[in-house]
């Protein structure tokens, strides 16, 4: 015999629609017996009206008026029966006092977006404008999480063996070179795991795939008249849905299908997915910005405002999310919770993560509330969570981002020191010993390990590895800025031309300089992190804050795959040397290193001395320890010369049993990575102008 539960029975109709008090949690919509569980948080609202649409429809179905006896505390909850989930489309509107000067800034009149809606409509065609005369452009929609995971789950790969690959989801596969069928799309993604496979790079760092508009700020440049959008997705919509615009199936809610398998076909090649999440901020901007959501339902609640309703601007977008309300806190949990558990999400990165440690008025919290919530939350406790350790105020936290013993931070300070090292300024060999063996004067004062440092030397924002060895100057006319945005402080060097040129003997500097990056980057410990299409040579022609660039500017050419095939090969080498390689991935500070060597020592020309002197540059590090699994000493000797000229380095002397092999040499134009490593007798190597060597401990042959 069968009982109905009293409380799934409707208890009024209202606008012809049978309905009964919702339940508070889960916030957002949920499914029940017969209906759909509508729940919203606004602590000043007065009102609050469900509206309901027909899918695409201009005009709503129906709205409903949720009795204020519905309201338990700050929350309107109400469930409504009989309605065809495929079809529906719903908002609310909240009724309460327009007073920005007390920060409330409530109108009944806007139809406003349910900002726990797993899934958006209105946007699921990329770049195809939408309907602007529809009061309410960003419509949520009911989600249905049937998808079929076939056992995965996250990857759990320690972060001392990690090598990211930083991509952009449209940029990866959009040019028609790309040789995949569903071009700018999560489905693209999944037809290049065979290549990220081959590469070698166990983990993607995706920008952002939360649902935004590319439209917001979206103009036409004054000069081309090339559309120009908001194309990295910074400033969110929706926290919950991925963005329908790159899915190959975007409409009707198979975004989300389309984004778990694309994870799930990245698993299954031992690929860890982290997605780069911006809760700084949100596309609703200043006192001059829409009404999307968070202003209308509890404006100041969700953000930092100044004493006379002013939006602080802390990201540098025109306003600031208020991270460490409890409410805005528990957002940001339950968003993060979600990823993980129904997309099996290996990891964050959090995009100006400093502002999440601001309290209401700006000021940074010895303590920050929502930082410590996230290094404990129990769902969240195999995530990686990496920081961008400033934001656009000016607060700089870089070695003390408050982690708790969790987080991993972007250093910047390792891209700053790597950049200037490698195109020869003075005094940086004591700055770059520091970030080779992974920052131990940032992270190991307060008990932190080297993976705590994400090592990189390009990422999005700023020039790919081939512009800032072929430009000494941002070219970012295509902006429509007048070149004035992008930062200034890129330490790039043209290598003798500004741009492209035909001198075989500057292009050939170019290729080593890549490669010295490259080399310099996977022998450094921490966690190296690769830009997307830099193992290719991928050029954005000296733009370096292609932010609003939908081109060819910004997608990845396939064809370099070809062209420059010996960039590529030395990268797929190295990254699977350093895996290979023990010693580079140590993640201890206090490591003693093996039997005979030191965990990590640094050499110049001569073994054991180093010339510190500012004008020195030429600097070898050497990497021991223990391999238990081989029970010998795994050992690799780095030689690097940054001076214009070729210098003579003596190789620190090995044990008697083992050698040196020569694995790489940047100065060998033919064979930079050598197929067979060359068994090295001698007792030193002459090291090319701008060139580096490195070397591996072998046994002897017996």
């Amino acid at each position: 015999m069968e009982f109905e539960r009293i409380d799934n029975i409707p208890t009024e109709t209202i606008e012809g629609y049978r309905v009964r008090p919702g339940k508070p949690l889960p916030f957002g919509v949920s499914s029940v017996p017969g209906g759909l569980n509508f729940s919203v948080y606004t602590s000043a609202g007065t009102s609050c009206t469900l509206v309901l649409f027909s899918r695409s429809e201009a005009s709503p179905l129906a709205e409903i008026k949720v009795p204020d006896h519905y309201r338990i505390g700050d929350v309107y909850s109400i469930v409504v029966y009989d309605l065809d989930y495929e079809d529906l489309e719903y908002g609310f509107r909240i009724d309460g006092p327009f007073e920005p000067e007390r920060g409330n800034r409530f109108d009944k009149s806007k139809v406003l977006m349910d900002p726990y809606a797993r899934v958006i409509s209105g946007r699921d065609e990329w770049g195809l404008d939408p309907d602007w005369s529809r009061a309410y452009q960003y419509r949520s929609r009911v989600a249905f999480d049937d998808f079929d995971w076939e056992g995965d789950s996250p990857l759990e790969i320690d972060d001392a063996d990690l090598v990211i690959y930083e991509l952009h989801v449209r940029s990866f596969t959009k040019n028609d070179n790309s040789g995949v069928k569903f071009k700018g799309t999560y489905a693209g993604i999944v037809e290049k795991v065979p290549y990220l496979k081959a590469l070698g790079i166990n983990a993607v760092e995706l920008m952002p795939v939360f649902e935004f508009d590319e439209f917001e700020n979206s103009r036409i440049h004054p000069d081309t008249g090339e559309r120009l959008y908001n194309y990295w997705g910074y400033s969110t919509v929706a926290f919950f849905a991925p963005k329908a615009g790159f899915a190959a199936s975007g409409k009707f809610g198979m975004q989300m299908d389309e984004f778990k398998q694309l994870v799930k076909e990245l698993h299954k090649e031992g690929i860890e997915v982290i997605l780069d999440v911006v809760f700084n901020h949100t596309a609703e901007g200043n006192e001059r910005g829409p009404s999307i959501s968070f202003k209308g339902l509890d404006n100041k609640i969700y953000y930092m405002l100044t004493p006379e309703g002013y939006y602080f601007n802390f990201s540098g977008t025109g306003n600031t999310l208020n991270c460490n309300n409890p409410v805005v806190r528990n957002l940001v949990l339950d968003c993060l919770r979600y990823w993980a558990s129904e997309y099996h999400i290996d990891g964050f990165r959090f995009d100006l993560a400093s502002i999440l440690g601001r309290d209401p008025w700006g000021a940074p919290l010895s303590n920050p509330p929502l930082l410590e919530s996230l290094a404990f939350d129990p769902i969240l406790s195999s995530c990686k969570l990496i920081a961008e350790a400033w934001d656009a105020g000016g607060l700089y936290q870089v070695g003390t981002f408050p982690a708790y013993g969790r987080w991993s931070e972007w250093n910047g300070k390792y891209r700053d020191t790597a950049r200037r090292y490698l195109k020869g300024d003075d005094g940086q060999l004591g700055e770059m010993a520091q970030r080779v063996q992974g920052s131990p004067d940032l992270y190991q004062w307060n008990g932190r390990s080297p993976a705590t440092s994400i090592n990189f030397i390009t990422c999005h924002d700023g020039f790919t590895l081939a512009d800032l060895v072929s430009f000494n100057g941002k070219h970012n006319e295509a902006n429509g800025e007048n070149n004035s945005d992008g930062g200034d402080d890129n330490h790039s060097w043209n290598c003798g031309a500004e741009g492209w040129t035909d001198d075989a003997e500057i292009n050939s500097l170019r290729m080593r300089q890549c490669m010295n990056a490259i080399g310099v980057l996977l022998t450094s410990r921490g966690t190296p992190m690769l830009l997307m299409g830099d193992e290719l040579g991928r050029s954005q022609h000296g733009n370096n804050n292609a932010y609003c660039i939908d081109s060819e500017v910004s997608w990845v050419d396939w064809s370099l795959l070809e062209s420059n095939r010996k960039l590529f090969e030395f990268t797929q080498s190295l990254i699977n040397f350093r895996h290979q390689h023990k010693c580079l991935r140590i993640n201890r500070f206090d490591h003693e290193g093996s039997n005979y060597l030191p965990s990590c020592s640094f050499h110049g020309t001569k073994p054991w001395e180093v010339n510190w002197s500012a004008g020195s540059k030429q600097l070898g590090w050497l990497m021991s320890c223990d391999d238990e699994a081989t029970g010998h000493m795994d050992a690799v000797f780095v030689a690097s010369n940054v001076a214009h000229y070729a210098c003579w380095f003596d190789l620190p002397r090995l044990p008697d049993e083992y050698q040196w092999q020569l694995c790489y040499n940047t100065g060998d134009r033919d064979s930079p990575s050598q197929a067979n490593p060359t068994q090295y007798h001698e007792n030193g190597i002459l090291v090319g102008e701008r060139s580096m060597t490195i070397f591996a401990a072998s046994p002897r042959e017996t």
